[in-house]
């Protein structure tokens, strides 16, 4: 395991708890909406919307923390993480927001306390980009979207 320091915000309530791993074989850890202002977020069909957390993070120099749904929300409503999988980076320390959109065809609550989305700490590998003048010939080349699967000549 890698500590992943938390601060709890101002605004947060202590009642919800840190990020939670619900079973062993977990692969991220809750993270719940803190609507303390207003206890309860109506989002209208194609609306989006950041949900603090009221929580703040330090991460370990190497990696991010990553923001994905969580399955049961996105297939019982018409909520999903927009960015999907967000990324946290080591160096922000500013508070942890879930951008959240309705997708479906009703209006959707989050009440304070949902979980609404997932956290996966990932490790980082930076890349060195180095400029050249060609590179090296593939079968596939330059062939795009479908390119490997599905014919698109009649």
């Amino acid at each position: 395991m890698i500590d992943v320091k938390i601060r709890t915000l101002a605004t947060f309530d202590p009642n919800l708890g840190l990020p939670k791993y619900e079973t062993l074989g977990s692969a991220g850890a809750d993270i719940k909406a803190n609507l303390t202002a207003s206890k309860t977020l109506e989002l209208l069909p194609g609306q989006k919307e950041l949900i603090p957390t009221g929580l703040s993070v330090e991460i370990p120099s190497g990696y991010e923390i990553q923001v994905r749904p969580r399955s049961g929300l996105s297939f019982k409503t018409g909520l999903m993480v927009v960015n999907s999988p967000g990324t946290i980076d080591s160096d922000y320390r500013g508070e942890l927001k879930i951008i959240l959109a309705n997708m479906g065809d009703k209006t959707e609550l989050i009440k304070h306390g949902d979980r609404v989305a997932q956290i996966i700490l990932a490790p980082v590998i930076q890349a060195r980009f180095i400029e050249v003048n060609e590179l090296t010939e593939t079968t596939r080349g330059q062939g795009g979207f479908g390119s490997t699967g599905v014919s698109l000549e009649g």
